[in-house]
């Protein structure tokens, strides 16, 4: 399938969801939704980098952050549109991720994990001390209550964070079946025979942790207008860092479906979760649904549905060999009737 058919069918089923949630009346599955959709956009943007090149990144709370208070800075200075503020918030996280990805890269394995660990507890820090955006008292951004010709405000926040999922979606797809997706595996196989076989592995990998920082900007950058009132300490919080790689390794990592059926399994439980029990049981369930399929499924639901189809392949190969052979005509005897000479 090539990357416009995939674009506009993406967009097809997003226009349905978008359909079928006004259908329903109720706005809060656009509340829910959006949760649902933010999510899909930080674990394809983690698996980018943590999924196709092997290098497990903490550090998703850090970007999601940047983009939050990009938002918010620029606010402050003057409300601008949000698709602007969108861009400018992936366009200052691509800067940060390549930054740290020079800084990092060169480490590897647990190491370069608790690196991104450190970034994001710096820019954490930073934040917390800068009073122009609200420091550790938070920040609170006004929103009108409608917008034409969406209705409720809701909805278009909703909209754009499905077009950033539908983007997101397009760009690992991309990404994984071209050049970079390829030197990419090649890494995450085994790095040392990559580079000793001529792959660029330093540039491949700061290109994925640029496009997983802008991706994980983006995302962070329409929060301030969806929550109302941002605080460091929640926007910076490690659950979205555990969220999604859970979504991610739950999902499957080899490829851009894994983290889309991961986010919209885990995101849409723990919106039922938040419901009817309570939000503090959110990572209590990401928890127990990791730890049951890293010890049952080590590769995920694709890695599941794999096997499945492996095996279904297999009998069918089977069988057709023991038909073949039942059906086959018997050699005749020495000296019998229809025998060779």
């Amino acid at each position: 399938m090539r990357t416009i058919p995939f674009l506009i069918i993406c967009l097809a089923v997003g226009a349905a969801v978008f359909a079928g949630a006004i259908a329903s009346g109720n706005d809060y599955l656009f509340f829910a939704g959006y949760v649902v959709m933010q999510y899909i956009v930080l674990a394809t943007a983690w698996n980018i980098l943590g999924g196709y090149c092997g290098y497990v990144n903490f550090g998703t709370a850090g970007f999601f952050g940047i983009g939050a208070y990009v938002t918010v800075a620029i606010h402050q200075w003057h409300p601008l549109p949000i698709p602007l503020l969108v861009l400018i918030g992936g366009v200052v996280s691509a800067v940060i991720g390549y930054g740290m990805g020079y800084l990092t890269l060169r480490l590897r394995g647990a190491f370069f994990a608790i690196a991104t660990l450190a970034l994001a507890v710096v820019l954490e820090t930073l934040v917390v001390n800068w009073d122009y955006v609200g420091g550790s008292r938070g920040a609170y951004i006004v929103r009108p209550e409608a917008i034409a010709p969406f209705g409720s405000y809701i909805r278009y926040m909703f909209m754009i964070m499905m077009l950033l999922a539908v983007a997101a979606l397009t760009v690992a797809r991309l990404v994984e079946r071209s050049r970079l997706g390829y030197g990419l595996a090649t890494i995450r196989d085994d790095e040392l025979a990559a580079e000793a076989a001529g792959v660029p592995t330093l540039r491949l990998k700061l290109i994925a942790t640029t496009i997983s920082g802008a991706l994980m900007g983006m995302a962070g950058a329409p929060f301030p207008y969806y929550i109302g009132y941002l605080q460091p300490d929640s926007t910076f919080g490690f659950d979205y860092a555990v969220n999604a790689i859970a979504m991610s390794l739950i999902g499957g990592t080899t490829s851009w479906v894994g983290p889309l059926i991961g986010a919209v399994l885990l995101g849409s439980l723990q919106q039922l979760a938040t419901v009817t029990i309570s939000s503090a049981v959110n990572l209590l369930i990401v928890g127990l649904l990791l730890v049951f399929f890293v010890i049952v499924a080590p590769n995920g639901i694709l890695g599941l549905i794999h096997k499945y189809w492996q095996h279904k392949s297999d009998d069918f190969v089977g069988r057709r060999r023991v038909d073949l052979e039942a059906a086959a005509p018997a050699p005749a005897a020495d000296g019998a009737p229809g025998a060779p000479p």
